[in-house]
């Protein structure tokens, strides 16, 4: 058969280090062996220390490149998303009004960090019972699943993520907390390797299991470079 390999996109921006963004989604989808595809939305000056200047690209160029794709592959999972947790801020209040009206609701899955979360819903988390209510202030947007990381909320002993699903089941995913630095491009990291994994086949609560755990080793198994990529060889 042909074109059925597993193949996947990413809608996103480049960024020039290396450690986030569309390069981080495409050594993520790589690593999890599907074949990446890529719309290239922004280009970004950033680092693994923060971003420091960002520039959108024409929308005709974008439709382009969309258009590009659908003529030659034959895509199974996209992802896409561009706020950043270091206070940069990518996008404009219109488009973070897009994002929650227009965008979210055909999402299969949403993957905020705190910060992101509280973004879009307007509510703060302080405790992990929080992250329940944001989790159910994000459906009611119209995602049929969501993930709310939880390694903003603080504490010394573990990361812990609240999932609630289409049917209304939730679970939590926790692991220990790792003392390091070393954490650009976590949130592009996990949905990437979602992505892959729904390309693939997977189940949606096995694929945010997969993912869970493919980020705590990019985190645990260090790479020295910059000041804090992962190590997306980790297994």
């Amino acid at each position: 058969m042909t074109n059925e390999f597993p193949q996947a996109l990413t809608i996103a921006g480049s960024d020039s280090g290396g450690g986030a963004g569309m390069q981080a989604d495409l050594k993520t989808i790589q690593m999890r062996h599907v074949f990446a595809t890529m719309v290239v939305v922004a280009v970004t000056a950033q680092n693994t220390l923060g971003v420091q200047d960002a520039l959108a690209l024409p929308t005709e160029i974008i439709d382009a490149q969309f258009a590009s794709l659908a003529d030659d592959f034959k895509i199974r999972a996209a992802k896409t998303g561009m706020i950043a947790k270091g206070g940069a801020k990518l996008l404009a209040d219109e488009a973070i009004t897009t994002v929650k009206e227009e965008l979210s609701p055909l999402a299969t899955l949403v993957t905020p960090n705190l910060p992101e979360a509280e973004a879009l819903t307007g509510l703060k988390a302080e405790r992990p019972a929080d992250m329940v209510k944001i989790g159910q202030a994000l459906q009611k947007l119209g995602p049929k699943n969501v993930l709310v990381k939880g390694g903003h909320l603080g504490g010394d002993q573990a990361a812990s993520d609240f999932v609630l699903m289409e049917d209304g089941t939730s679970f939590w995913m926790t692991s220990p907390r790792i003392d390091t630095v070393r954490t650009h491009g976590t949130g592009d990291t996990i949905s990437a390797c979602i992505t892959a994994e729904l390309a693939k086949g997977v189940g949606l609560e096995q694929a945010i299991r997969t993912a869970k755990g493919y980020v705590e080793a990019t985190i645990r198994d260090t790479i020295q470079v910059g000041h804090g990529p992962l190590n997306h060889w980790a297994l």
